[in-house]
């Protein structure tokens, strides 16, 4: 099947409304949206006469949670990345296993939480019997990823849903999706190399204490995908599947999660979950090249309560994880500091979203006493420009403090 030029502008525009949410004001994409239809019509041309070429992306390094190195395509880079994504990610998520929680709709970090507490509950009989819970890590997993392999997985990942059906009325993925188009943007996507030309934004001694496993500048030659774009976190995905597969139907692990390489198993046997171990290291040193992370290995009693993904499992109950509680503290002593010092407008509202990012985060835990001290905290500040609501679940403005009459108007925002 070949594609259509107006279907396939269709599907380029619809990739460019995607890739702009919640990035309308980087400087990238208003440089894209200056030229908008010109931009979006020589980028679909490109695409479909295969003489599209990534451009360079921008590497910085970010602190929290934890020090990374972060490539950030050019916003025209992100487009395709969507176009690709909403063209393969309804054929991979049927190679996907439930308990597979990263970049899939109506999973991620809170469900990954939640399963893994499911998961303890059901293996230990709502905690009236023994059970264990195992959590490994990958070293360096991203880094250490094989593009010609993974490559060669999603090629083969297509080719075996070629005549399969897709939708209700019987289509096949052949039919649906112009096959040499995406390989070709795959091919581009997959094995394009980052580091070259890349534009390197900060101190250049913020790379200094990295470890050579965290960054794309001591990789492998052929290895390593870059974090931050959305087609890494698609792709991390798909490279382990197999293992995935491996851990539910070979090893027969039921209780089985990964979150990218997080990875939590739930047994009742503390001998078994040991030797599985073993197993699985001896699999990903063979069949991947990945070792797991030696310092990173945690066998314990449910009892005792786990770590996952930012909250802490304990008896049953979902609690705010020990660095989620320290920086909420850091965001809200930042903004009284601020309160003080600049109560502007601009700066109040950035304080607004880290507050009620924070706060949408916690309210799903068992966290009341923290936001209530968050609550008090913002009530007695001086200034208060900002308050947290009833529940204290929401940071609002505080319509006495005055701080909304500085917002520029309309039209001199226009101007």
């Amino acid at each position: 099947m070949h594609i259509t030029h107006e279907q396939l502008l269709s599907d380029v525009f619809r990739a460019y409304y995607d890739a702009r949410r919640h990035k309308r004001n980087t400087a990238s994409q208003q440089r894209f949206e200056m030229n908008l239809e010109a931009n979006l019509v020589a980028l679909t041309d490109e695409i479909e006469h295969g003489r599209y070429k990534p451009g360079r992306s921008v590497c910085f390094i970010v602190t929290r949670p934890v020090k990374r190195e972060v490539f950030a395509a050019d916003f025209r880079d992100r487009v395709v990345h969507h176009l690709l994504y909403n063209y393969l990610s309804p054929m991979l998520e049927r190679t996907f296993i439930d308990d597979c929680y990263s970049c899939r709709k109506g999973k991620g970090t809170l469900y990954g939480i939640r399963r893994t507490l499911h998961h303890m509950r059901s293996c230990s009989r709502n905690f009236t019997r023994k059970a264990y819970i195992l959590k490994i890590d990958i070293s360096g997993y991203f880094m250490a990823i094989d593009r010609r392999r993974l490559l060669a997985t999603l090629d083969d990942t297509m080719d075996r849903y070629l005549h399969r059906p897709c939708d209700a009325e019987g289509h096949r993925w052949g039919e649906c999706i112009d096959y040499d188009m995406v390989k070709h943007l795959l091919a581009e996507i997959v094995m394009n190399d980052p580091t070259a030309g890349c534009l390197m934004k900060g101190n250049r001694h913020e790379w200094d204490d990295l470890p050579k496993d965290k960054s794309l500048f001591w990789t492998k030659e052929g290895c390593g995908l870059p974090i931050g774009n959305l087609t890494s976190q698609l792709f991390s995905n798909v490279y382990l599947t197999r293992f995935d597969h491996w851990m539910k139907r070979r090893c027969r692990q039921r209780w089985y999660g990964r979150y990218v390489d997080d990875m939590m198993i739930v047994g009742r046997s503390r001998h078994t979950l040991a030797h599985l171990v073993r197993c699985a290291e001896h699999y990903l040193r063979c069949e991947y090249s990945l070792r797991l992370h030696p310092r990173k290995r945690v066998l314990q009693p449910v009892t005792y309560g786990i770590h996952v993904l930012g909250m802490r499992l304990r008896h049953g109950i979902i609690l705010p994880g020990k660095r989620i509680a320290h920086n909420m503290r850091l965001a809200v002593n930042a903004y009284l500091l601020d309160a003080c010092r600049h109560p502007l407008y601009e700066t109040m509202r950035k304080h607004r979203a880290r507050l009620n990012s924070y706060l949408g985060l916690l309210r799903h835990s068992a966290s009341q006493q923290l936001r209530t001290n968050v609550q008090q905290q913002l009530y007695t500040s001086q200034p208060a420009c900002l308050l947290a609501d009833a529940n204290a679940c929401k940071v609002v403005w505080n319509p006495c403090s005055g701080i909304l009459h500085v917002q520029p108007m309309p039209d001199q925002t226009a101007a």
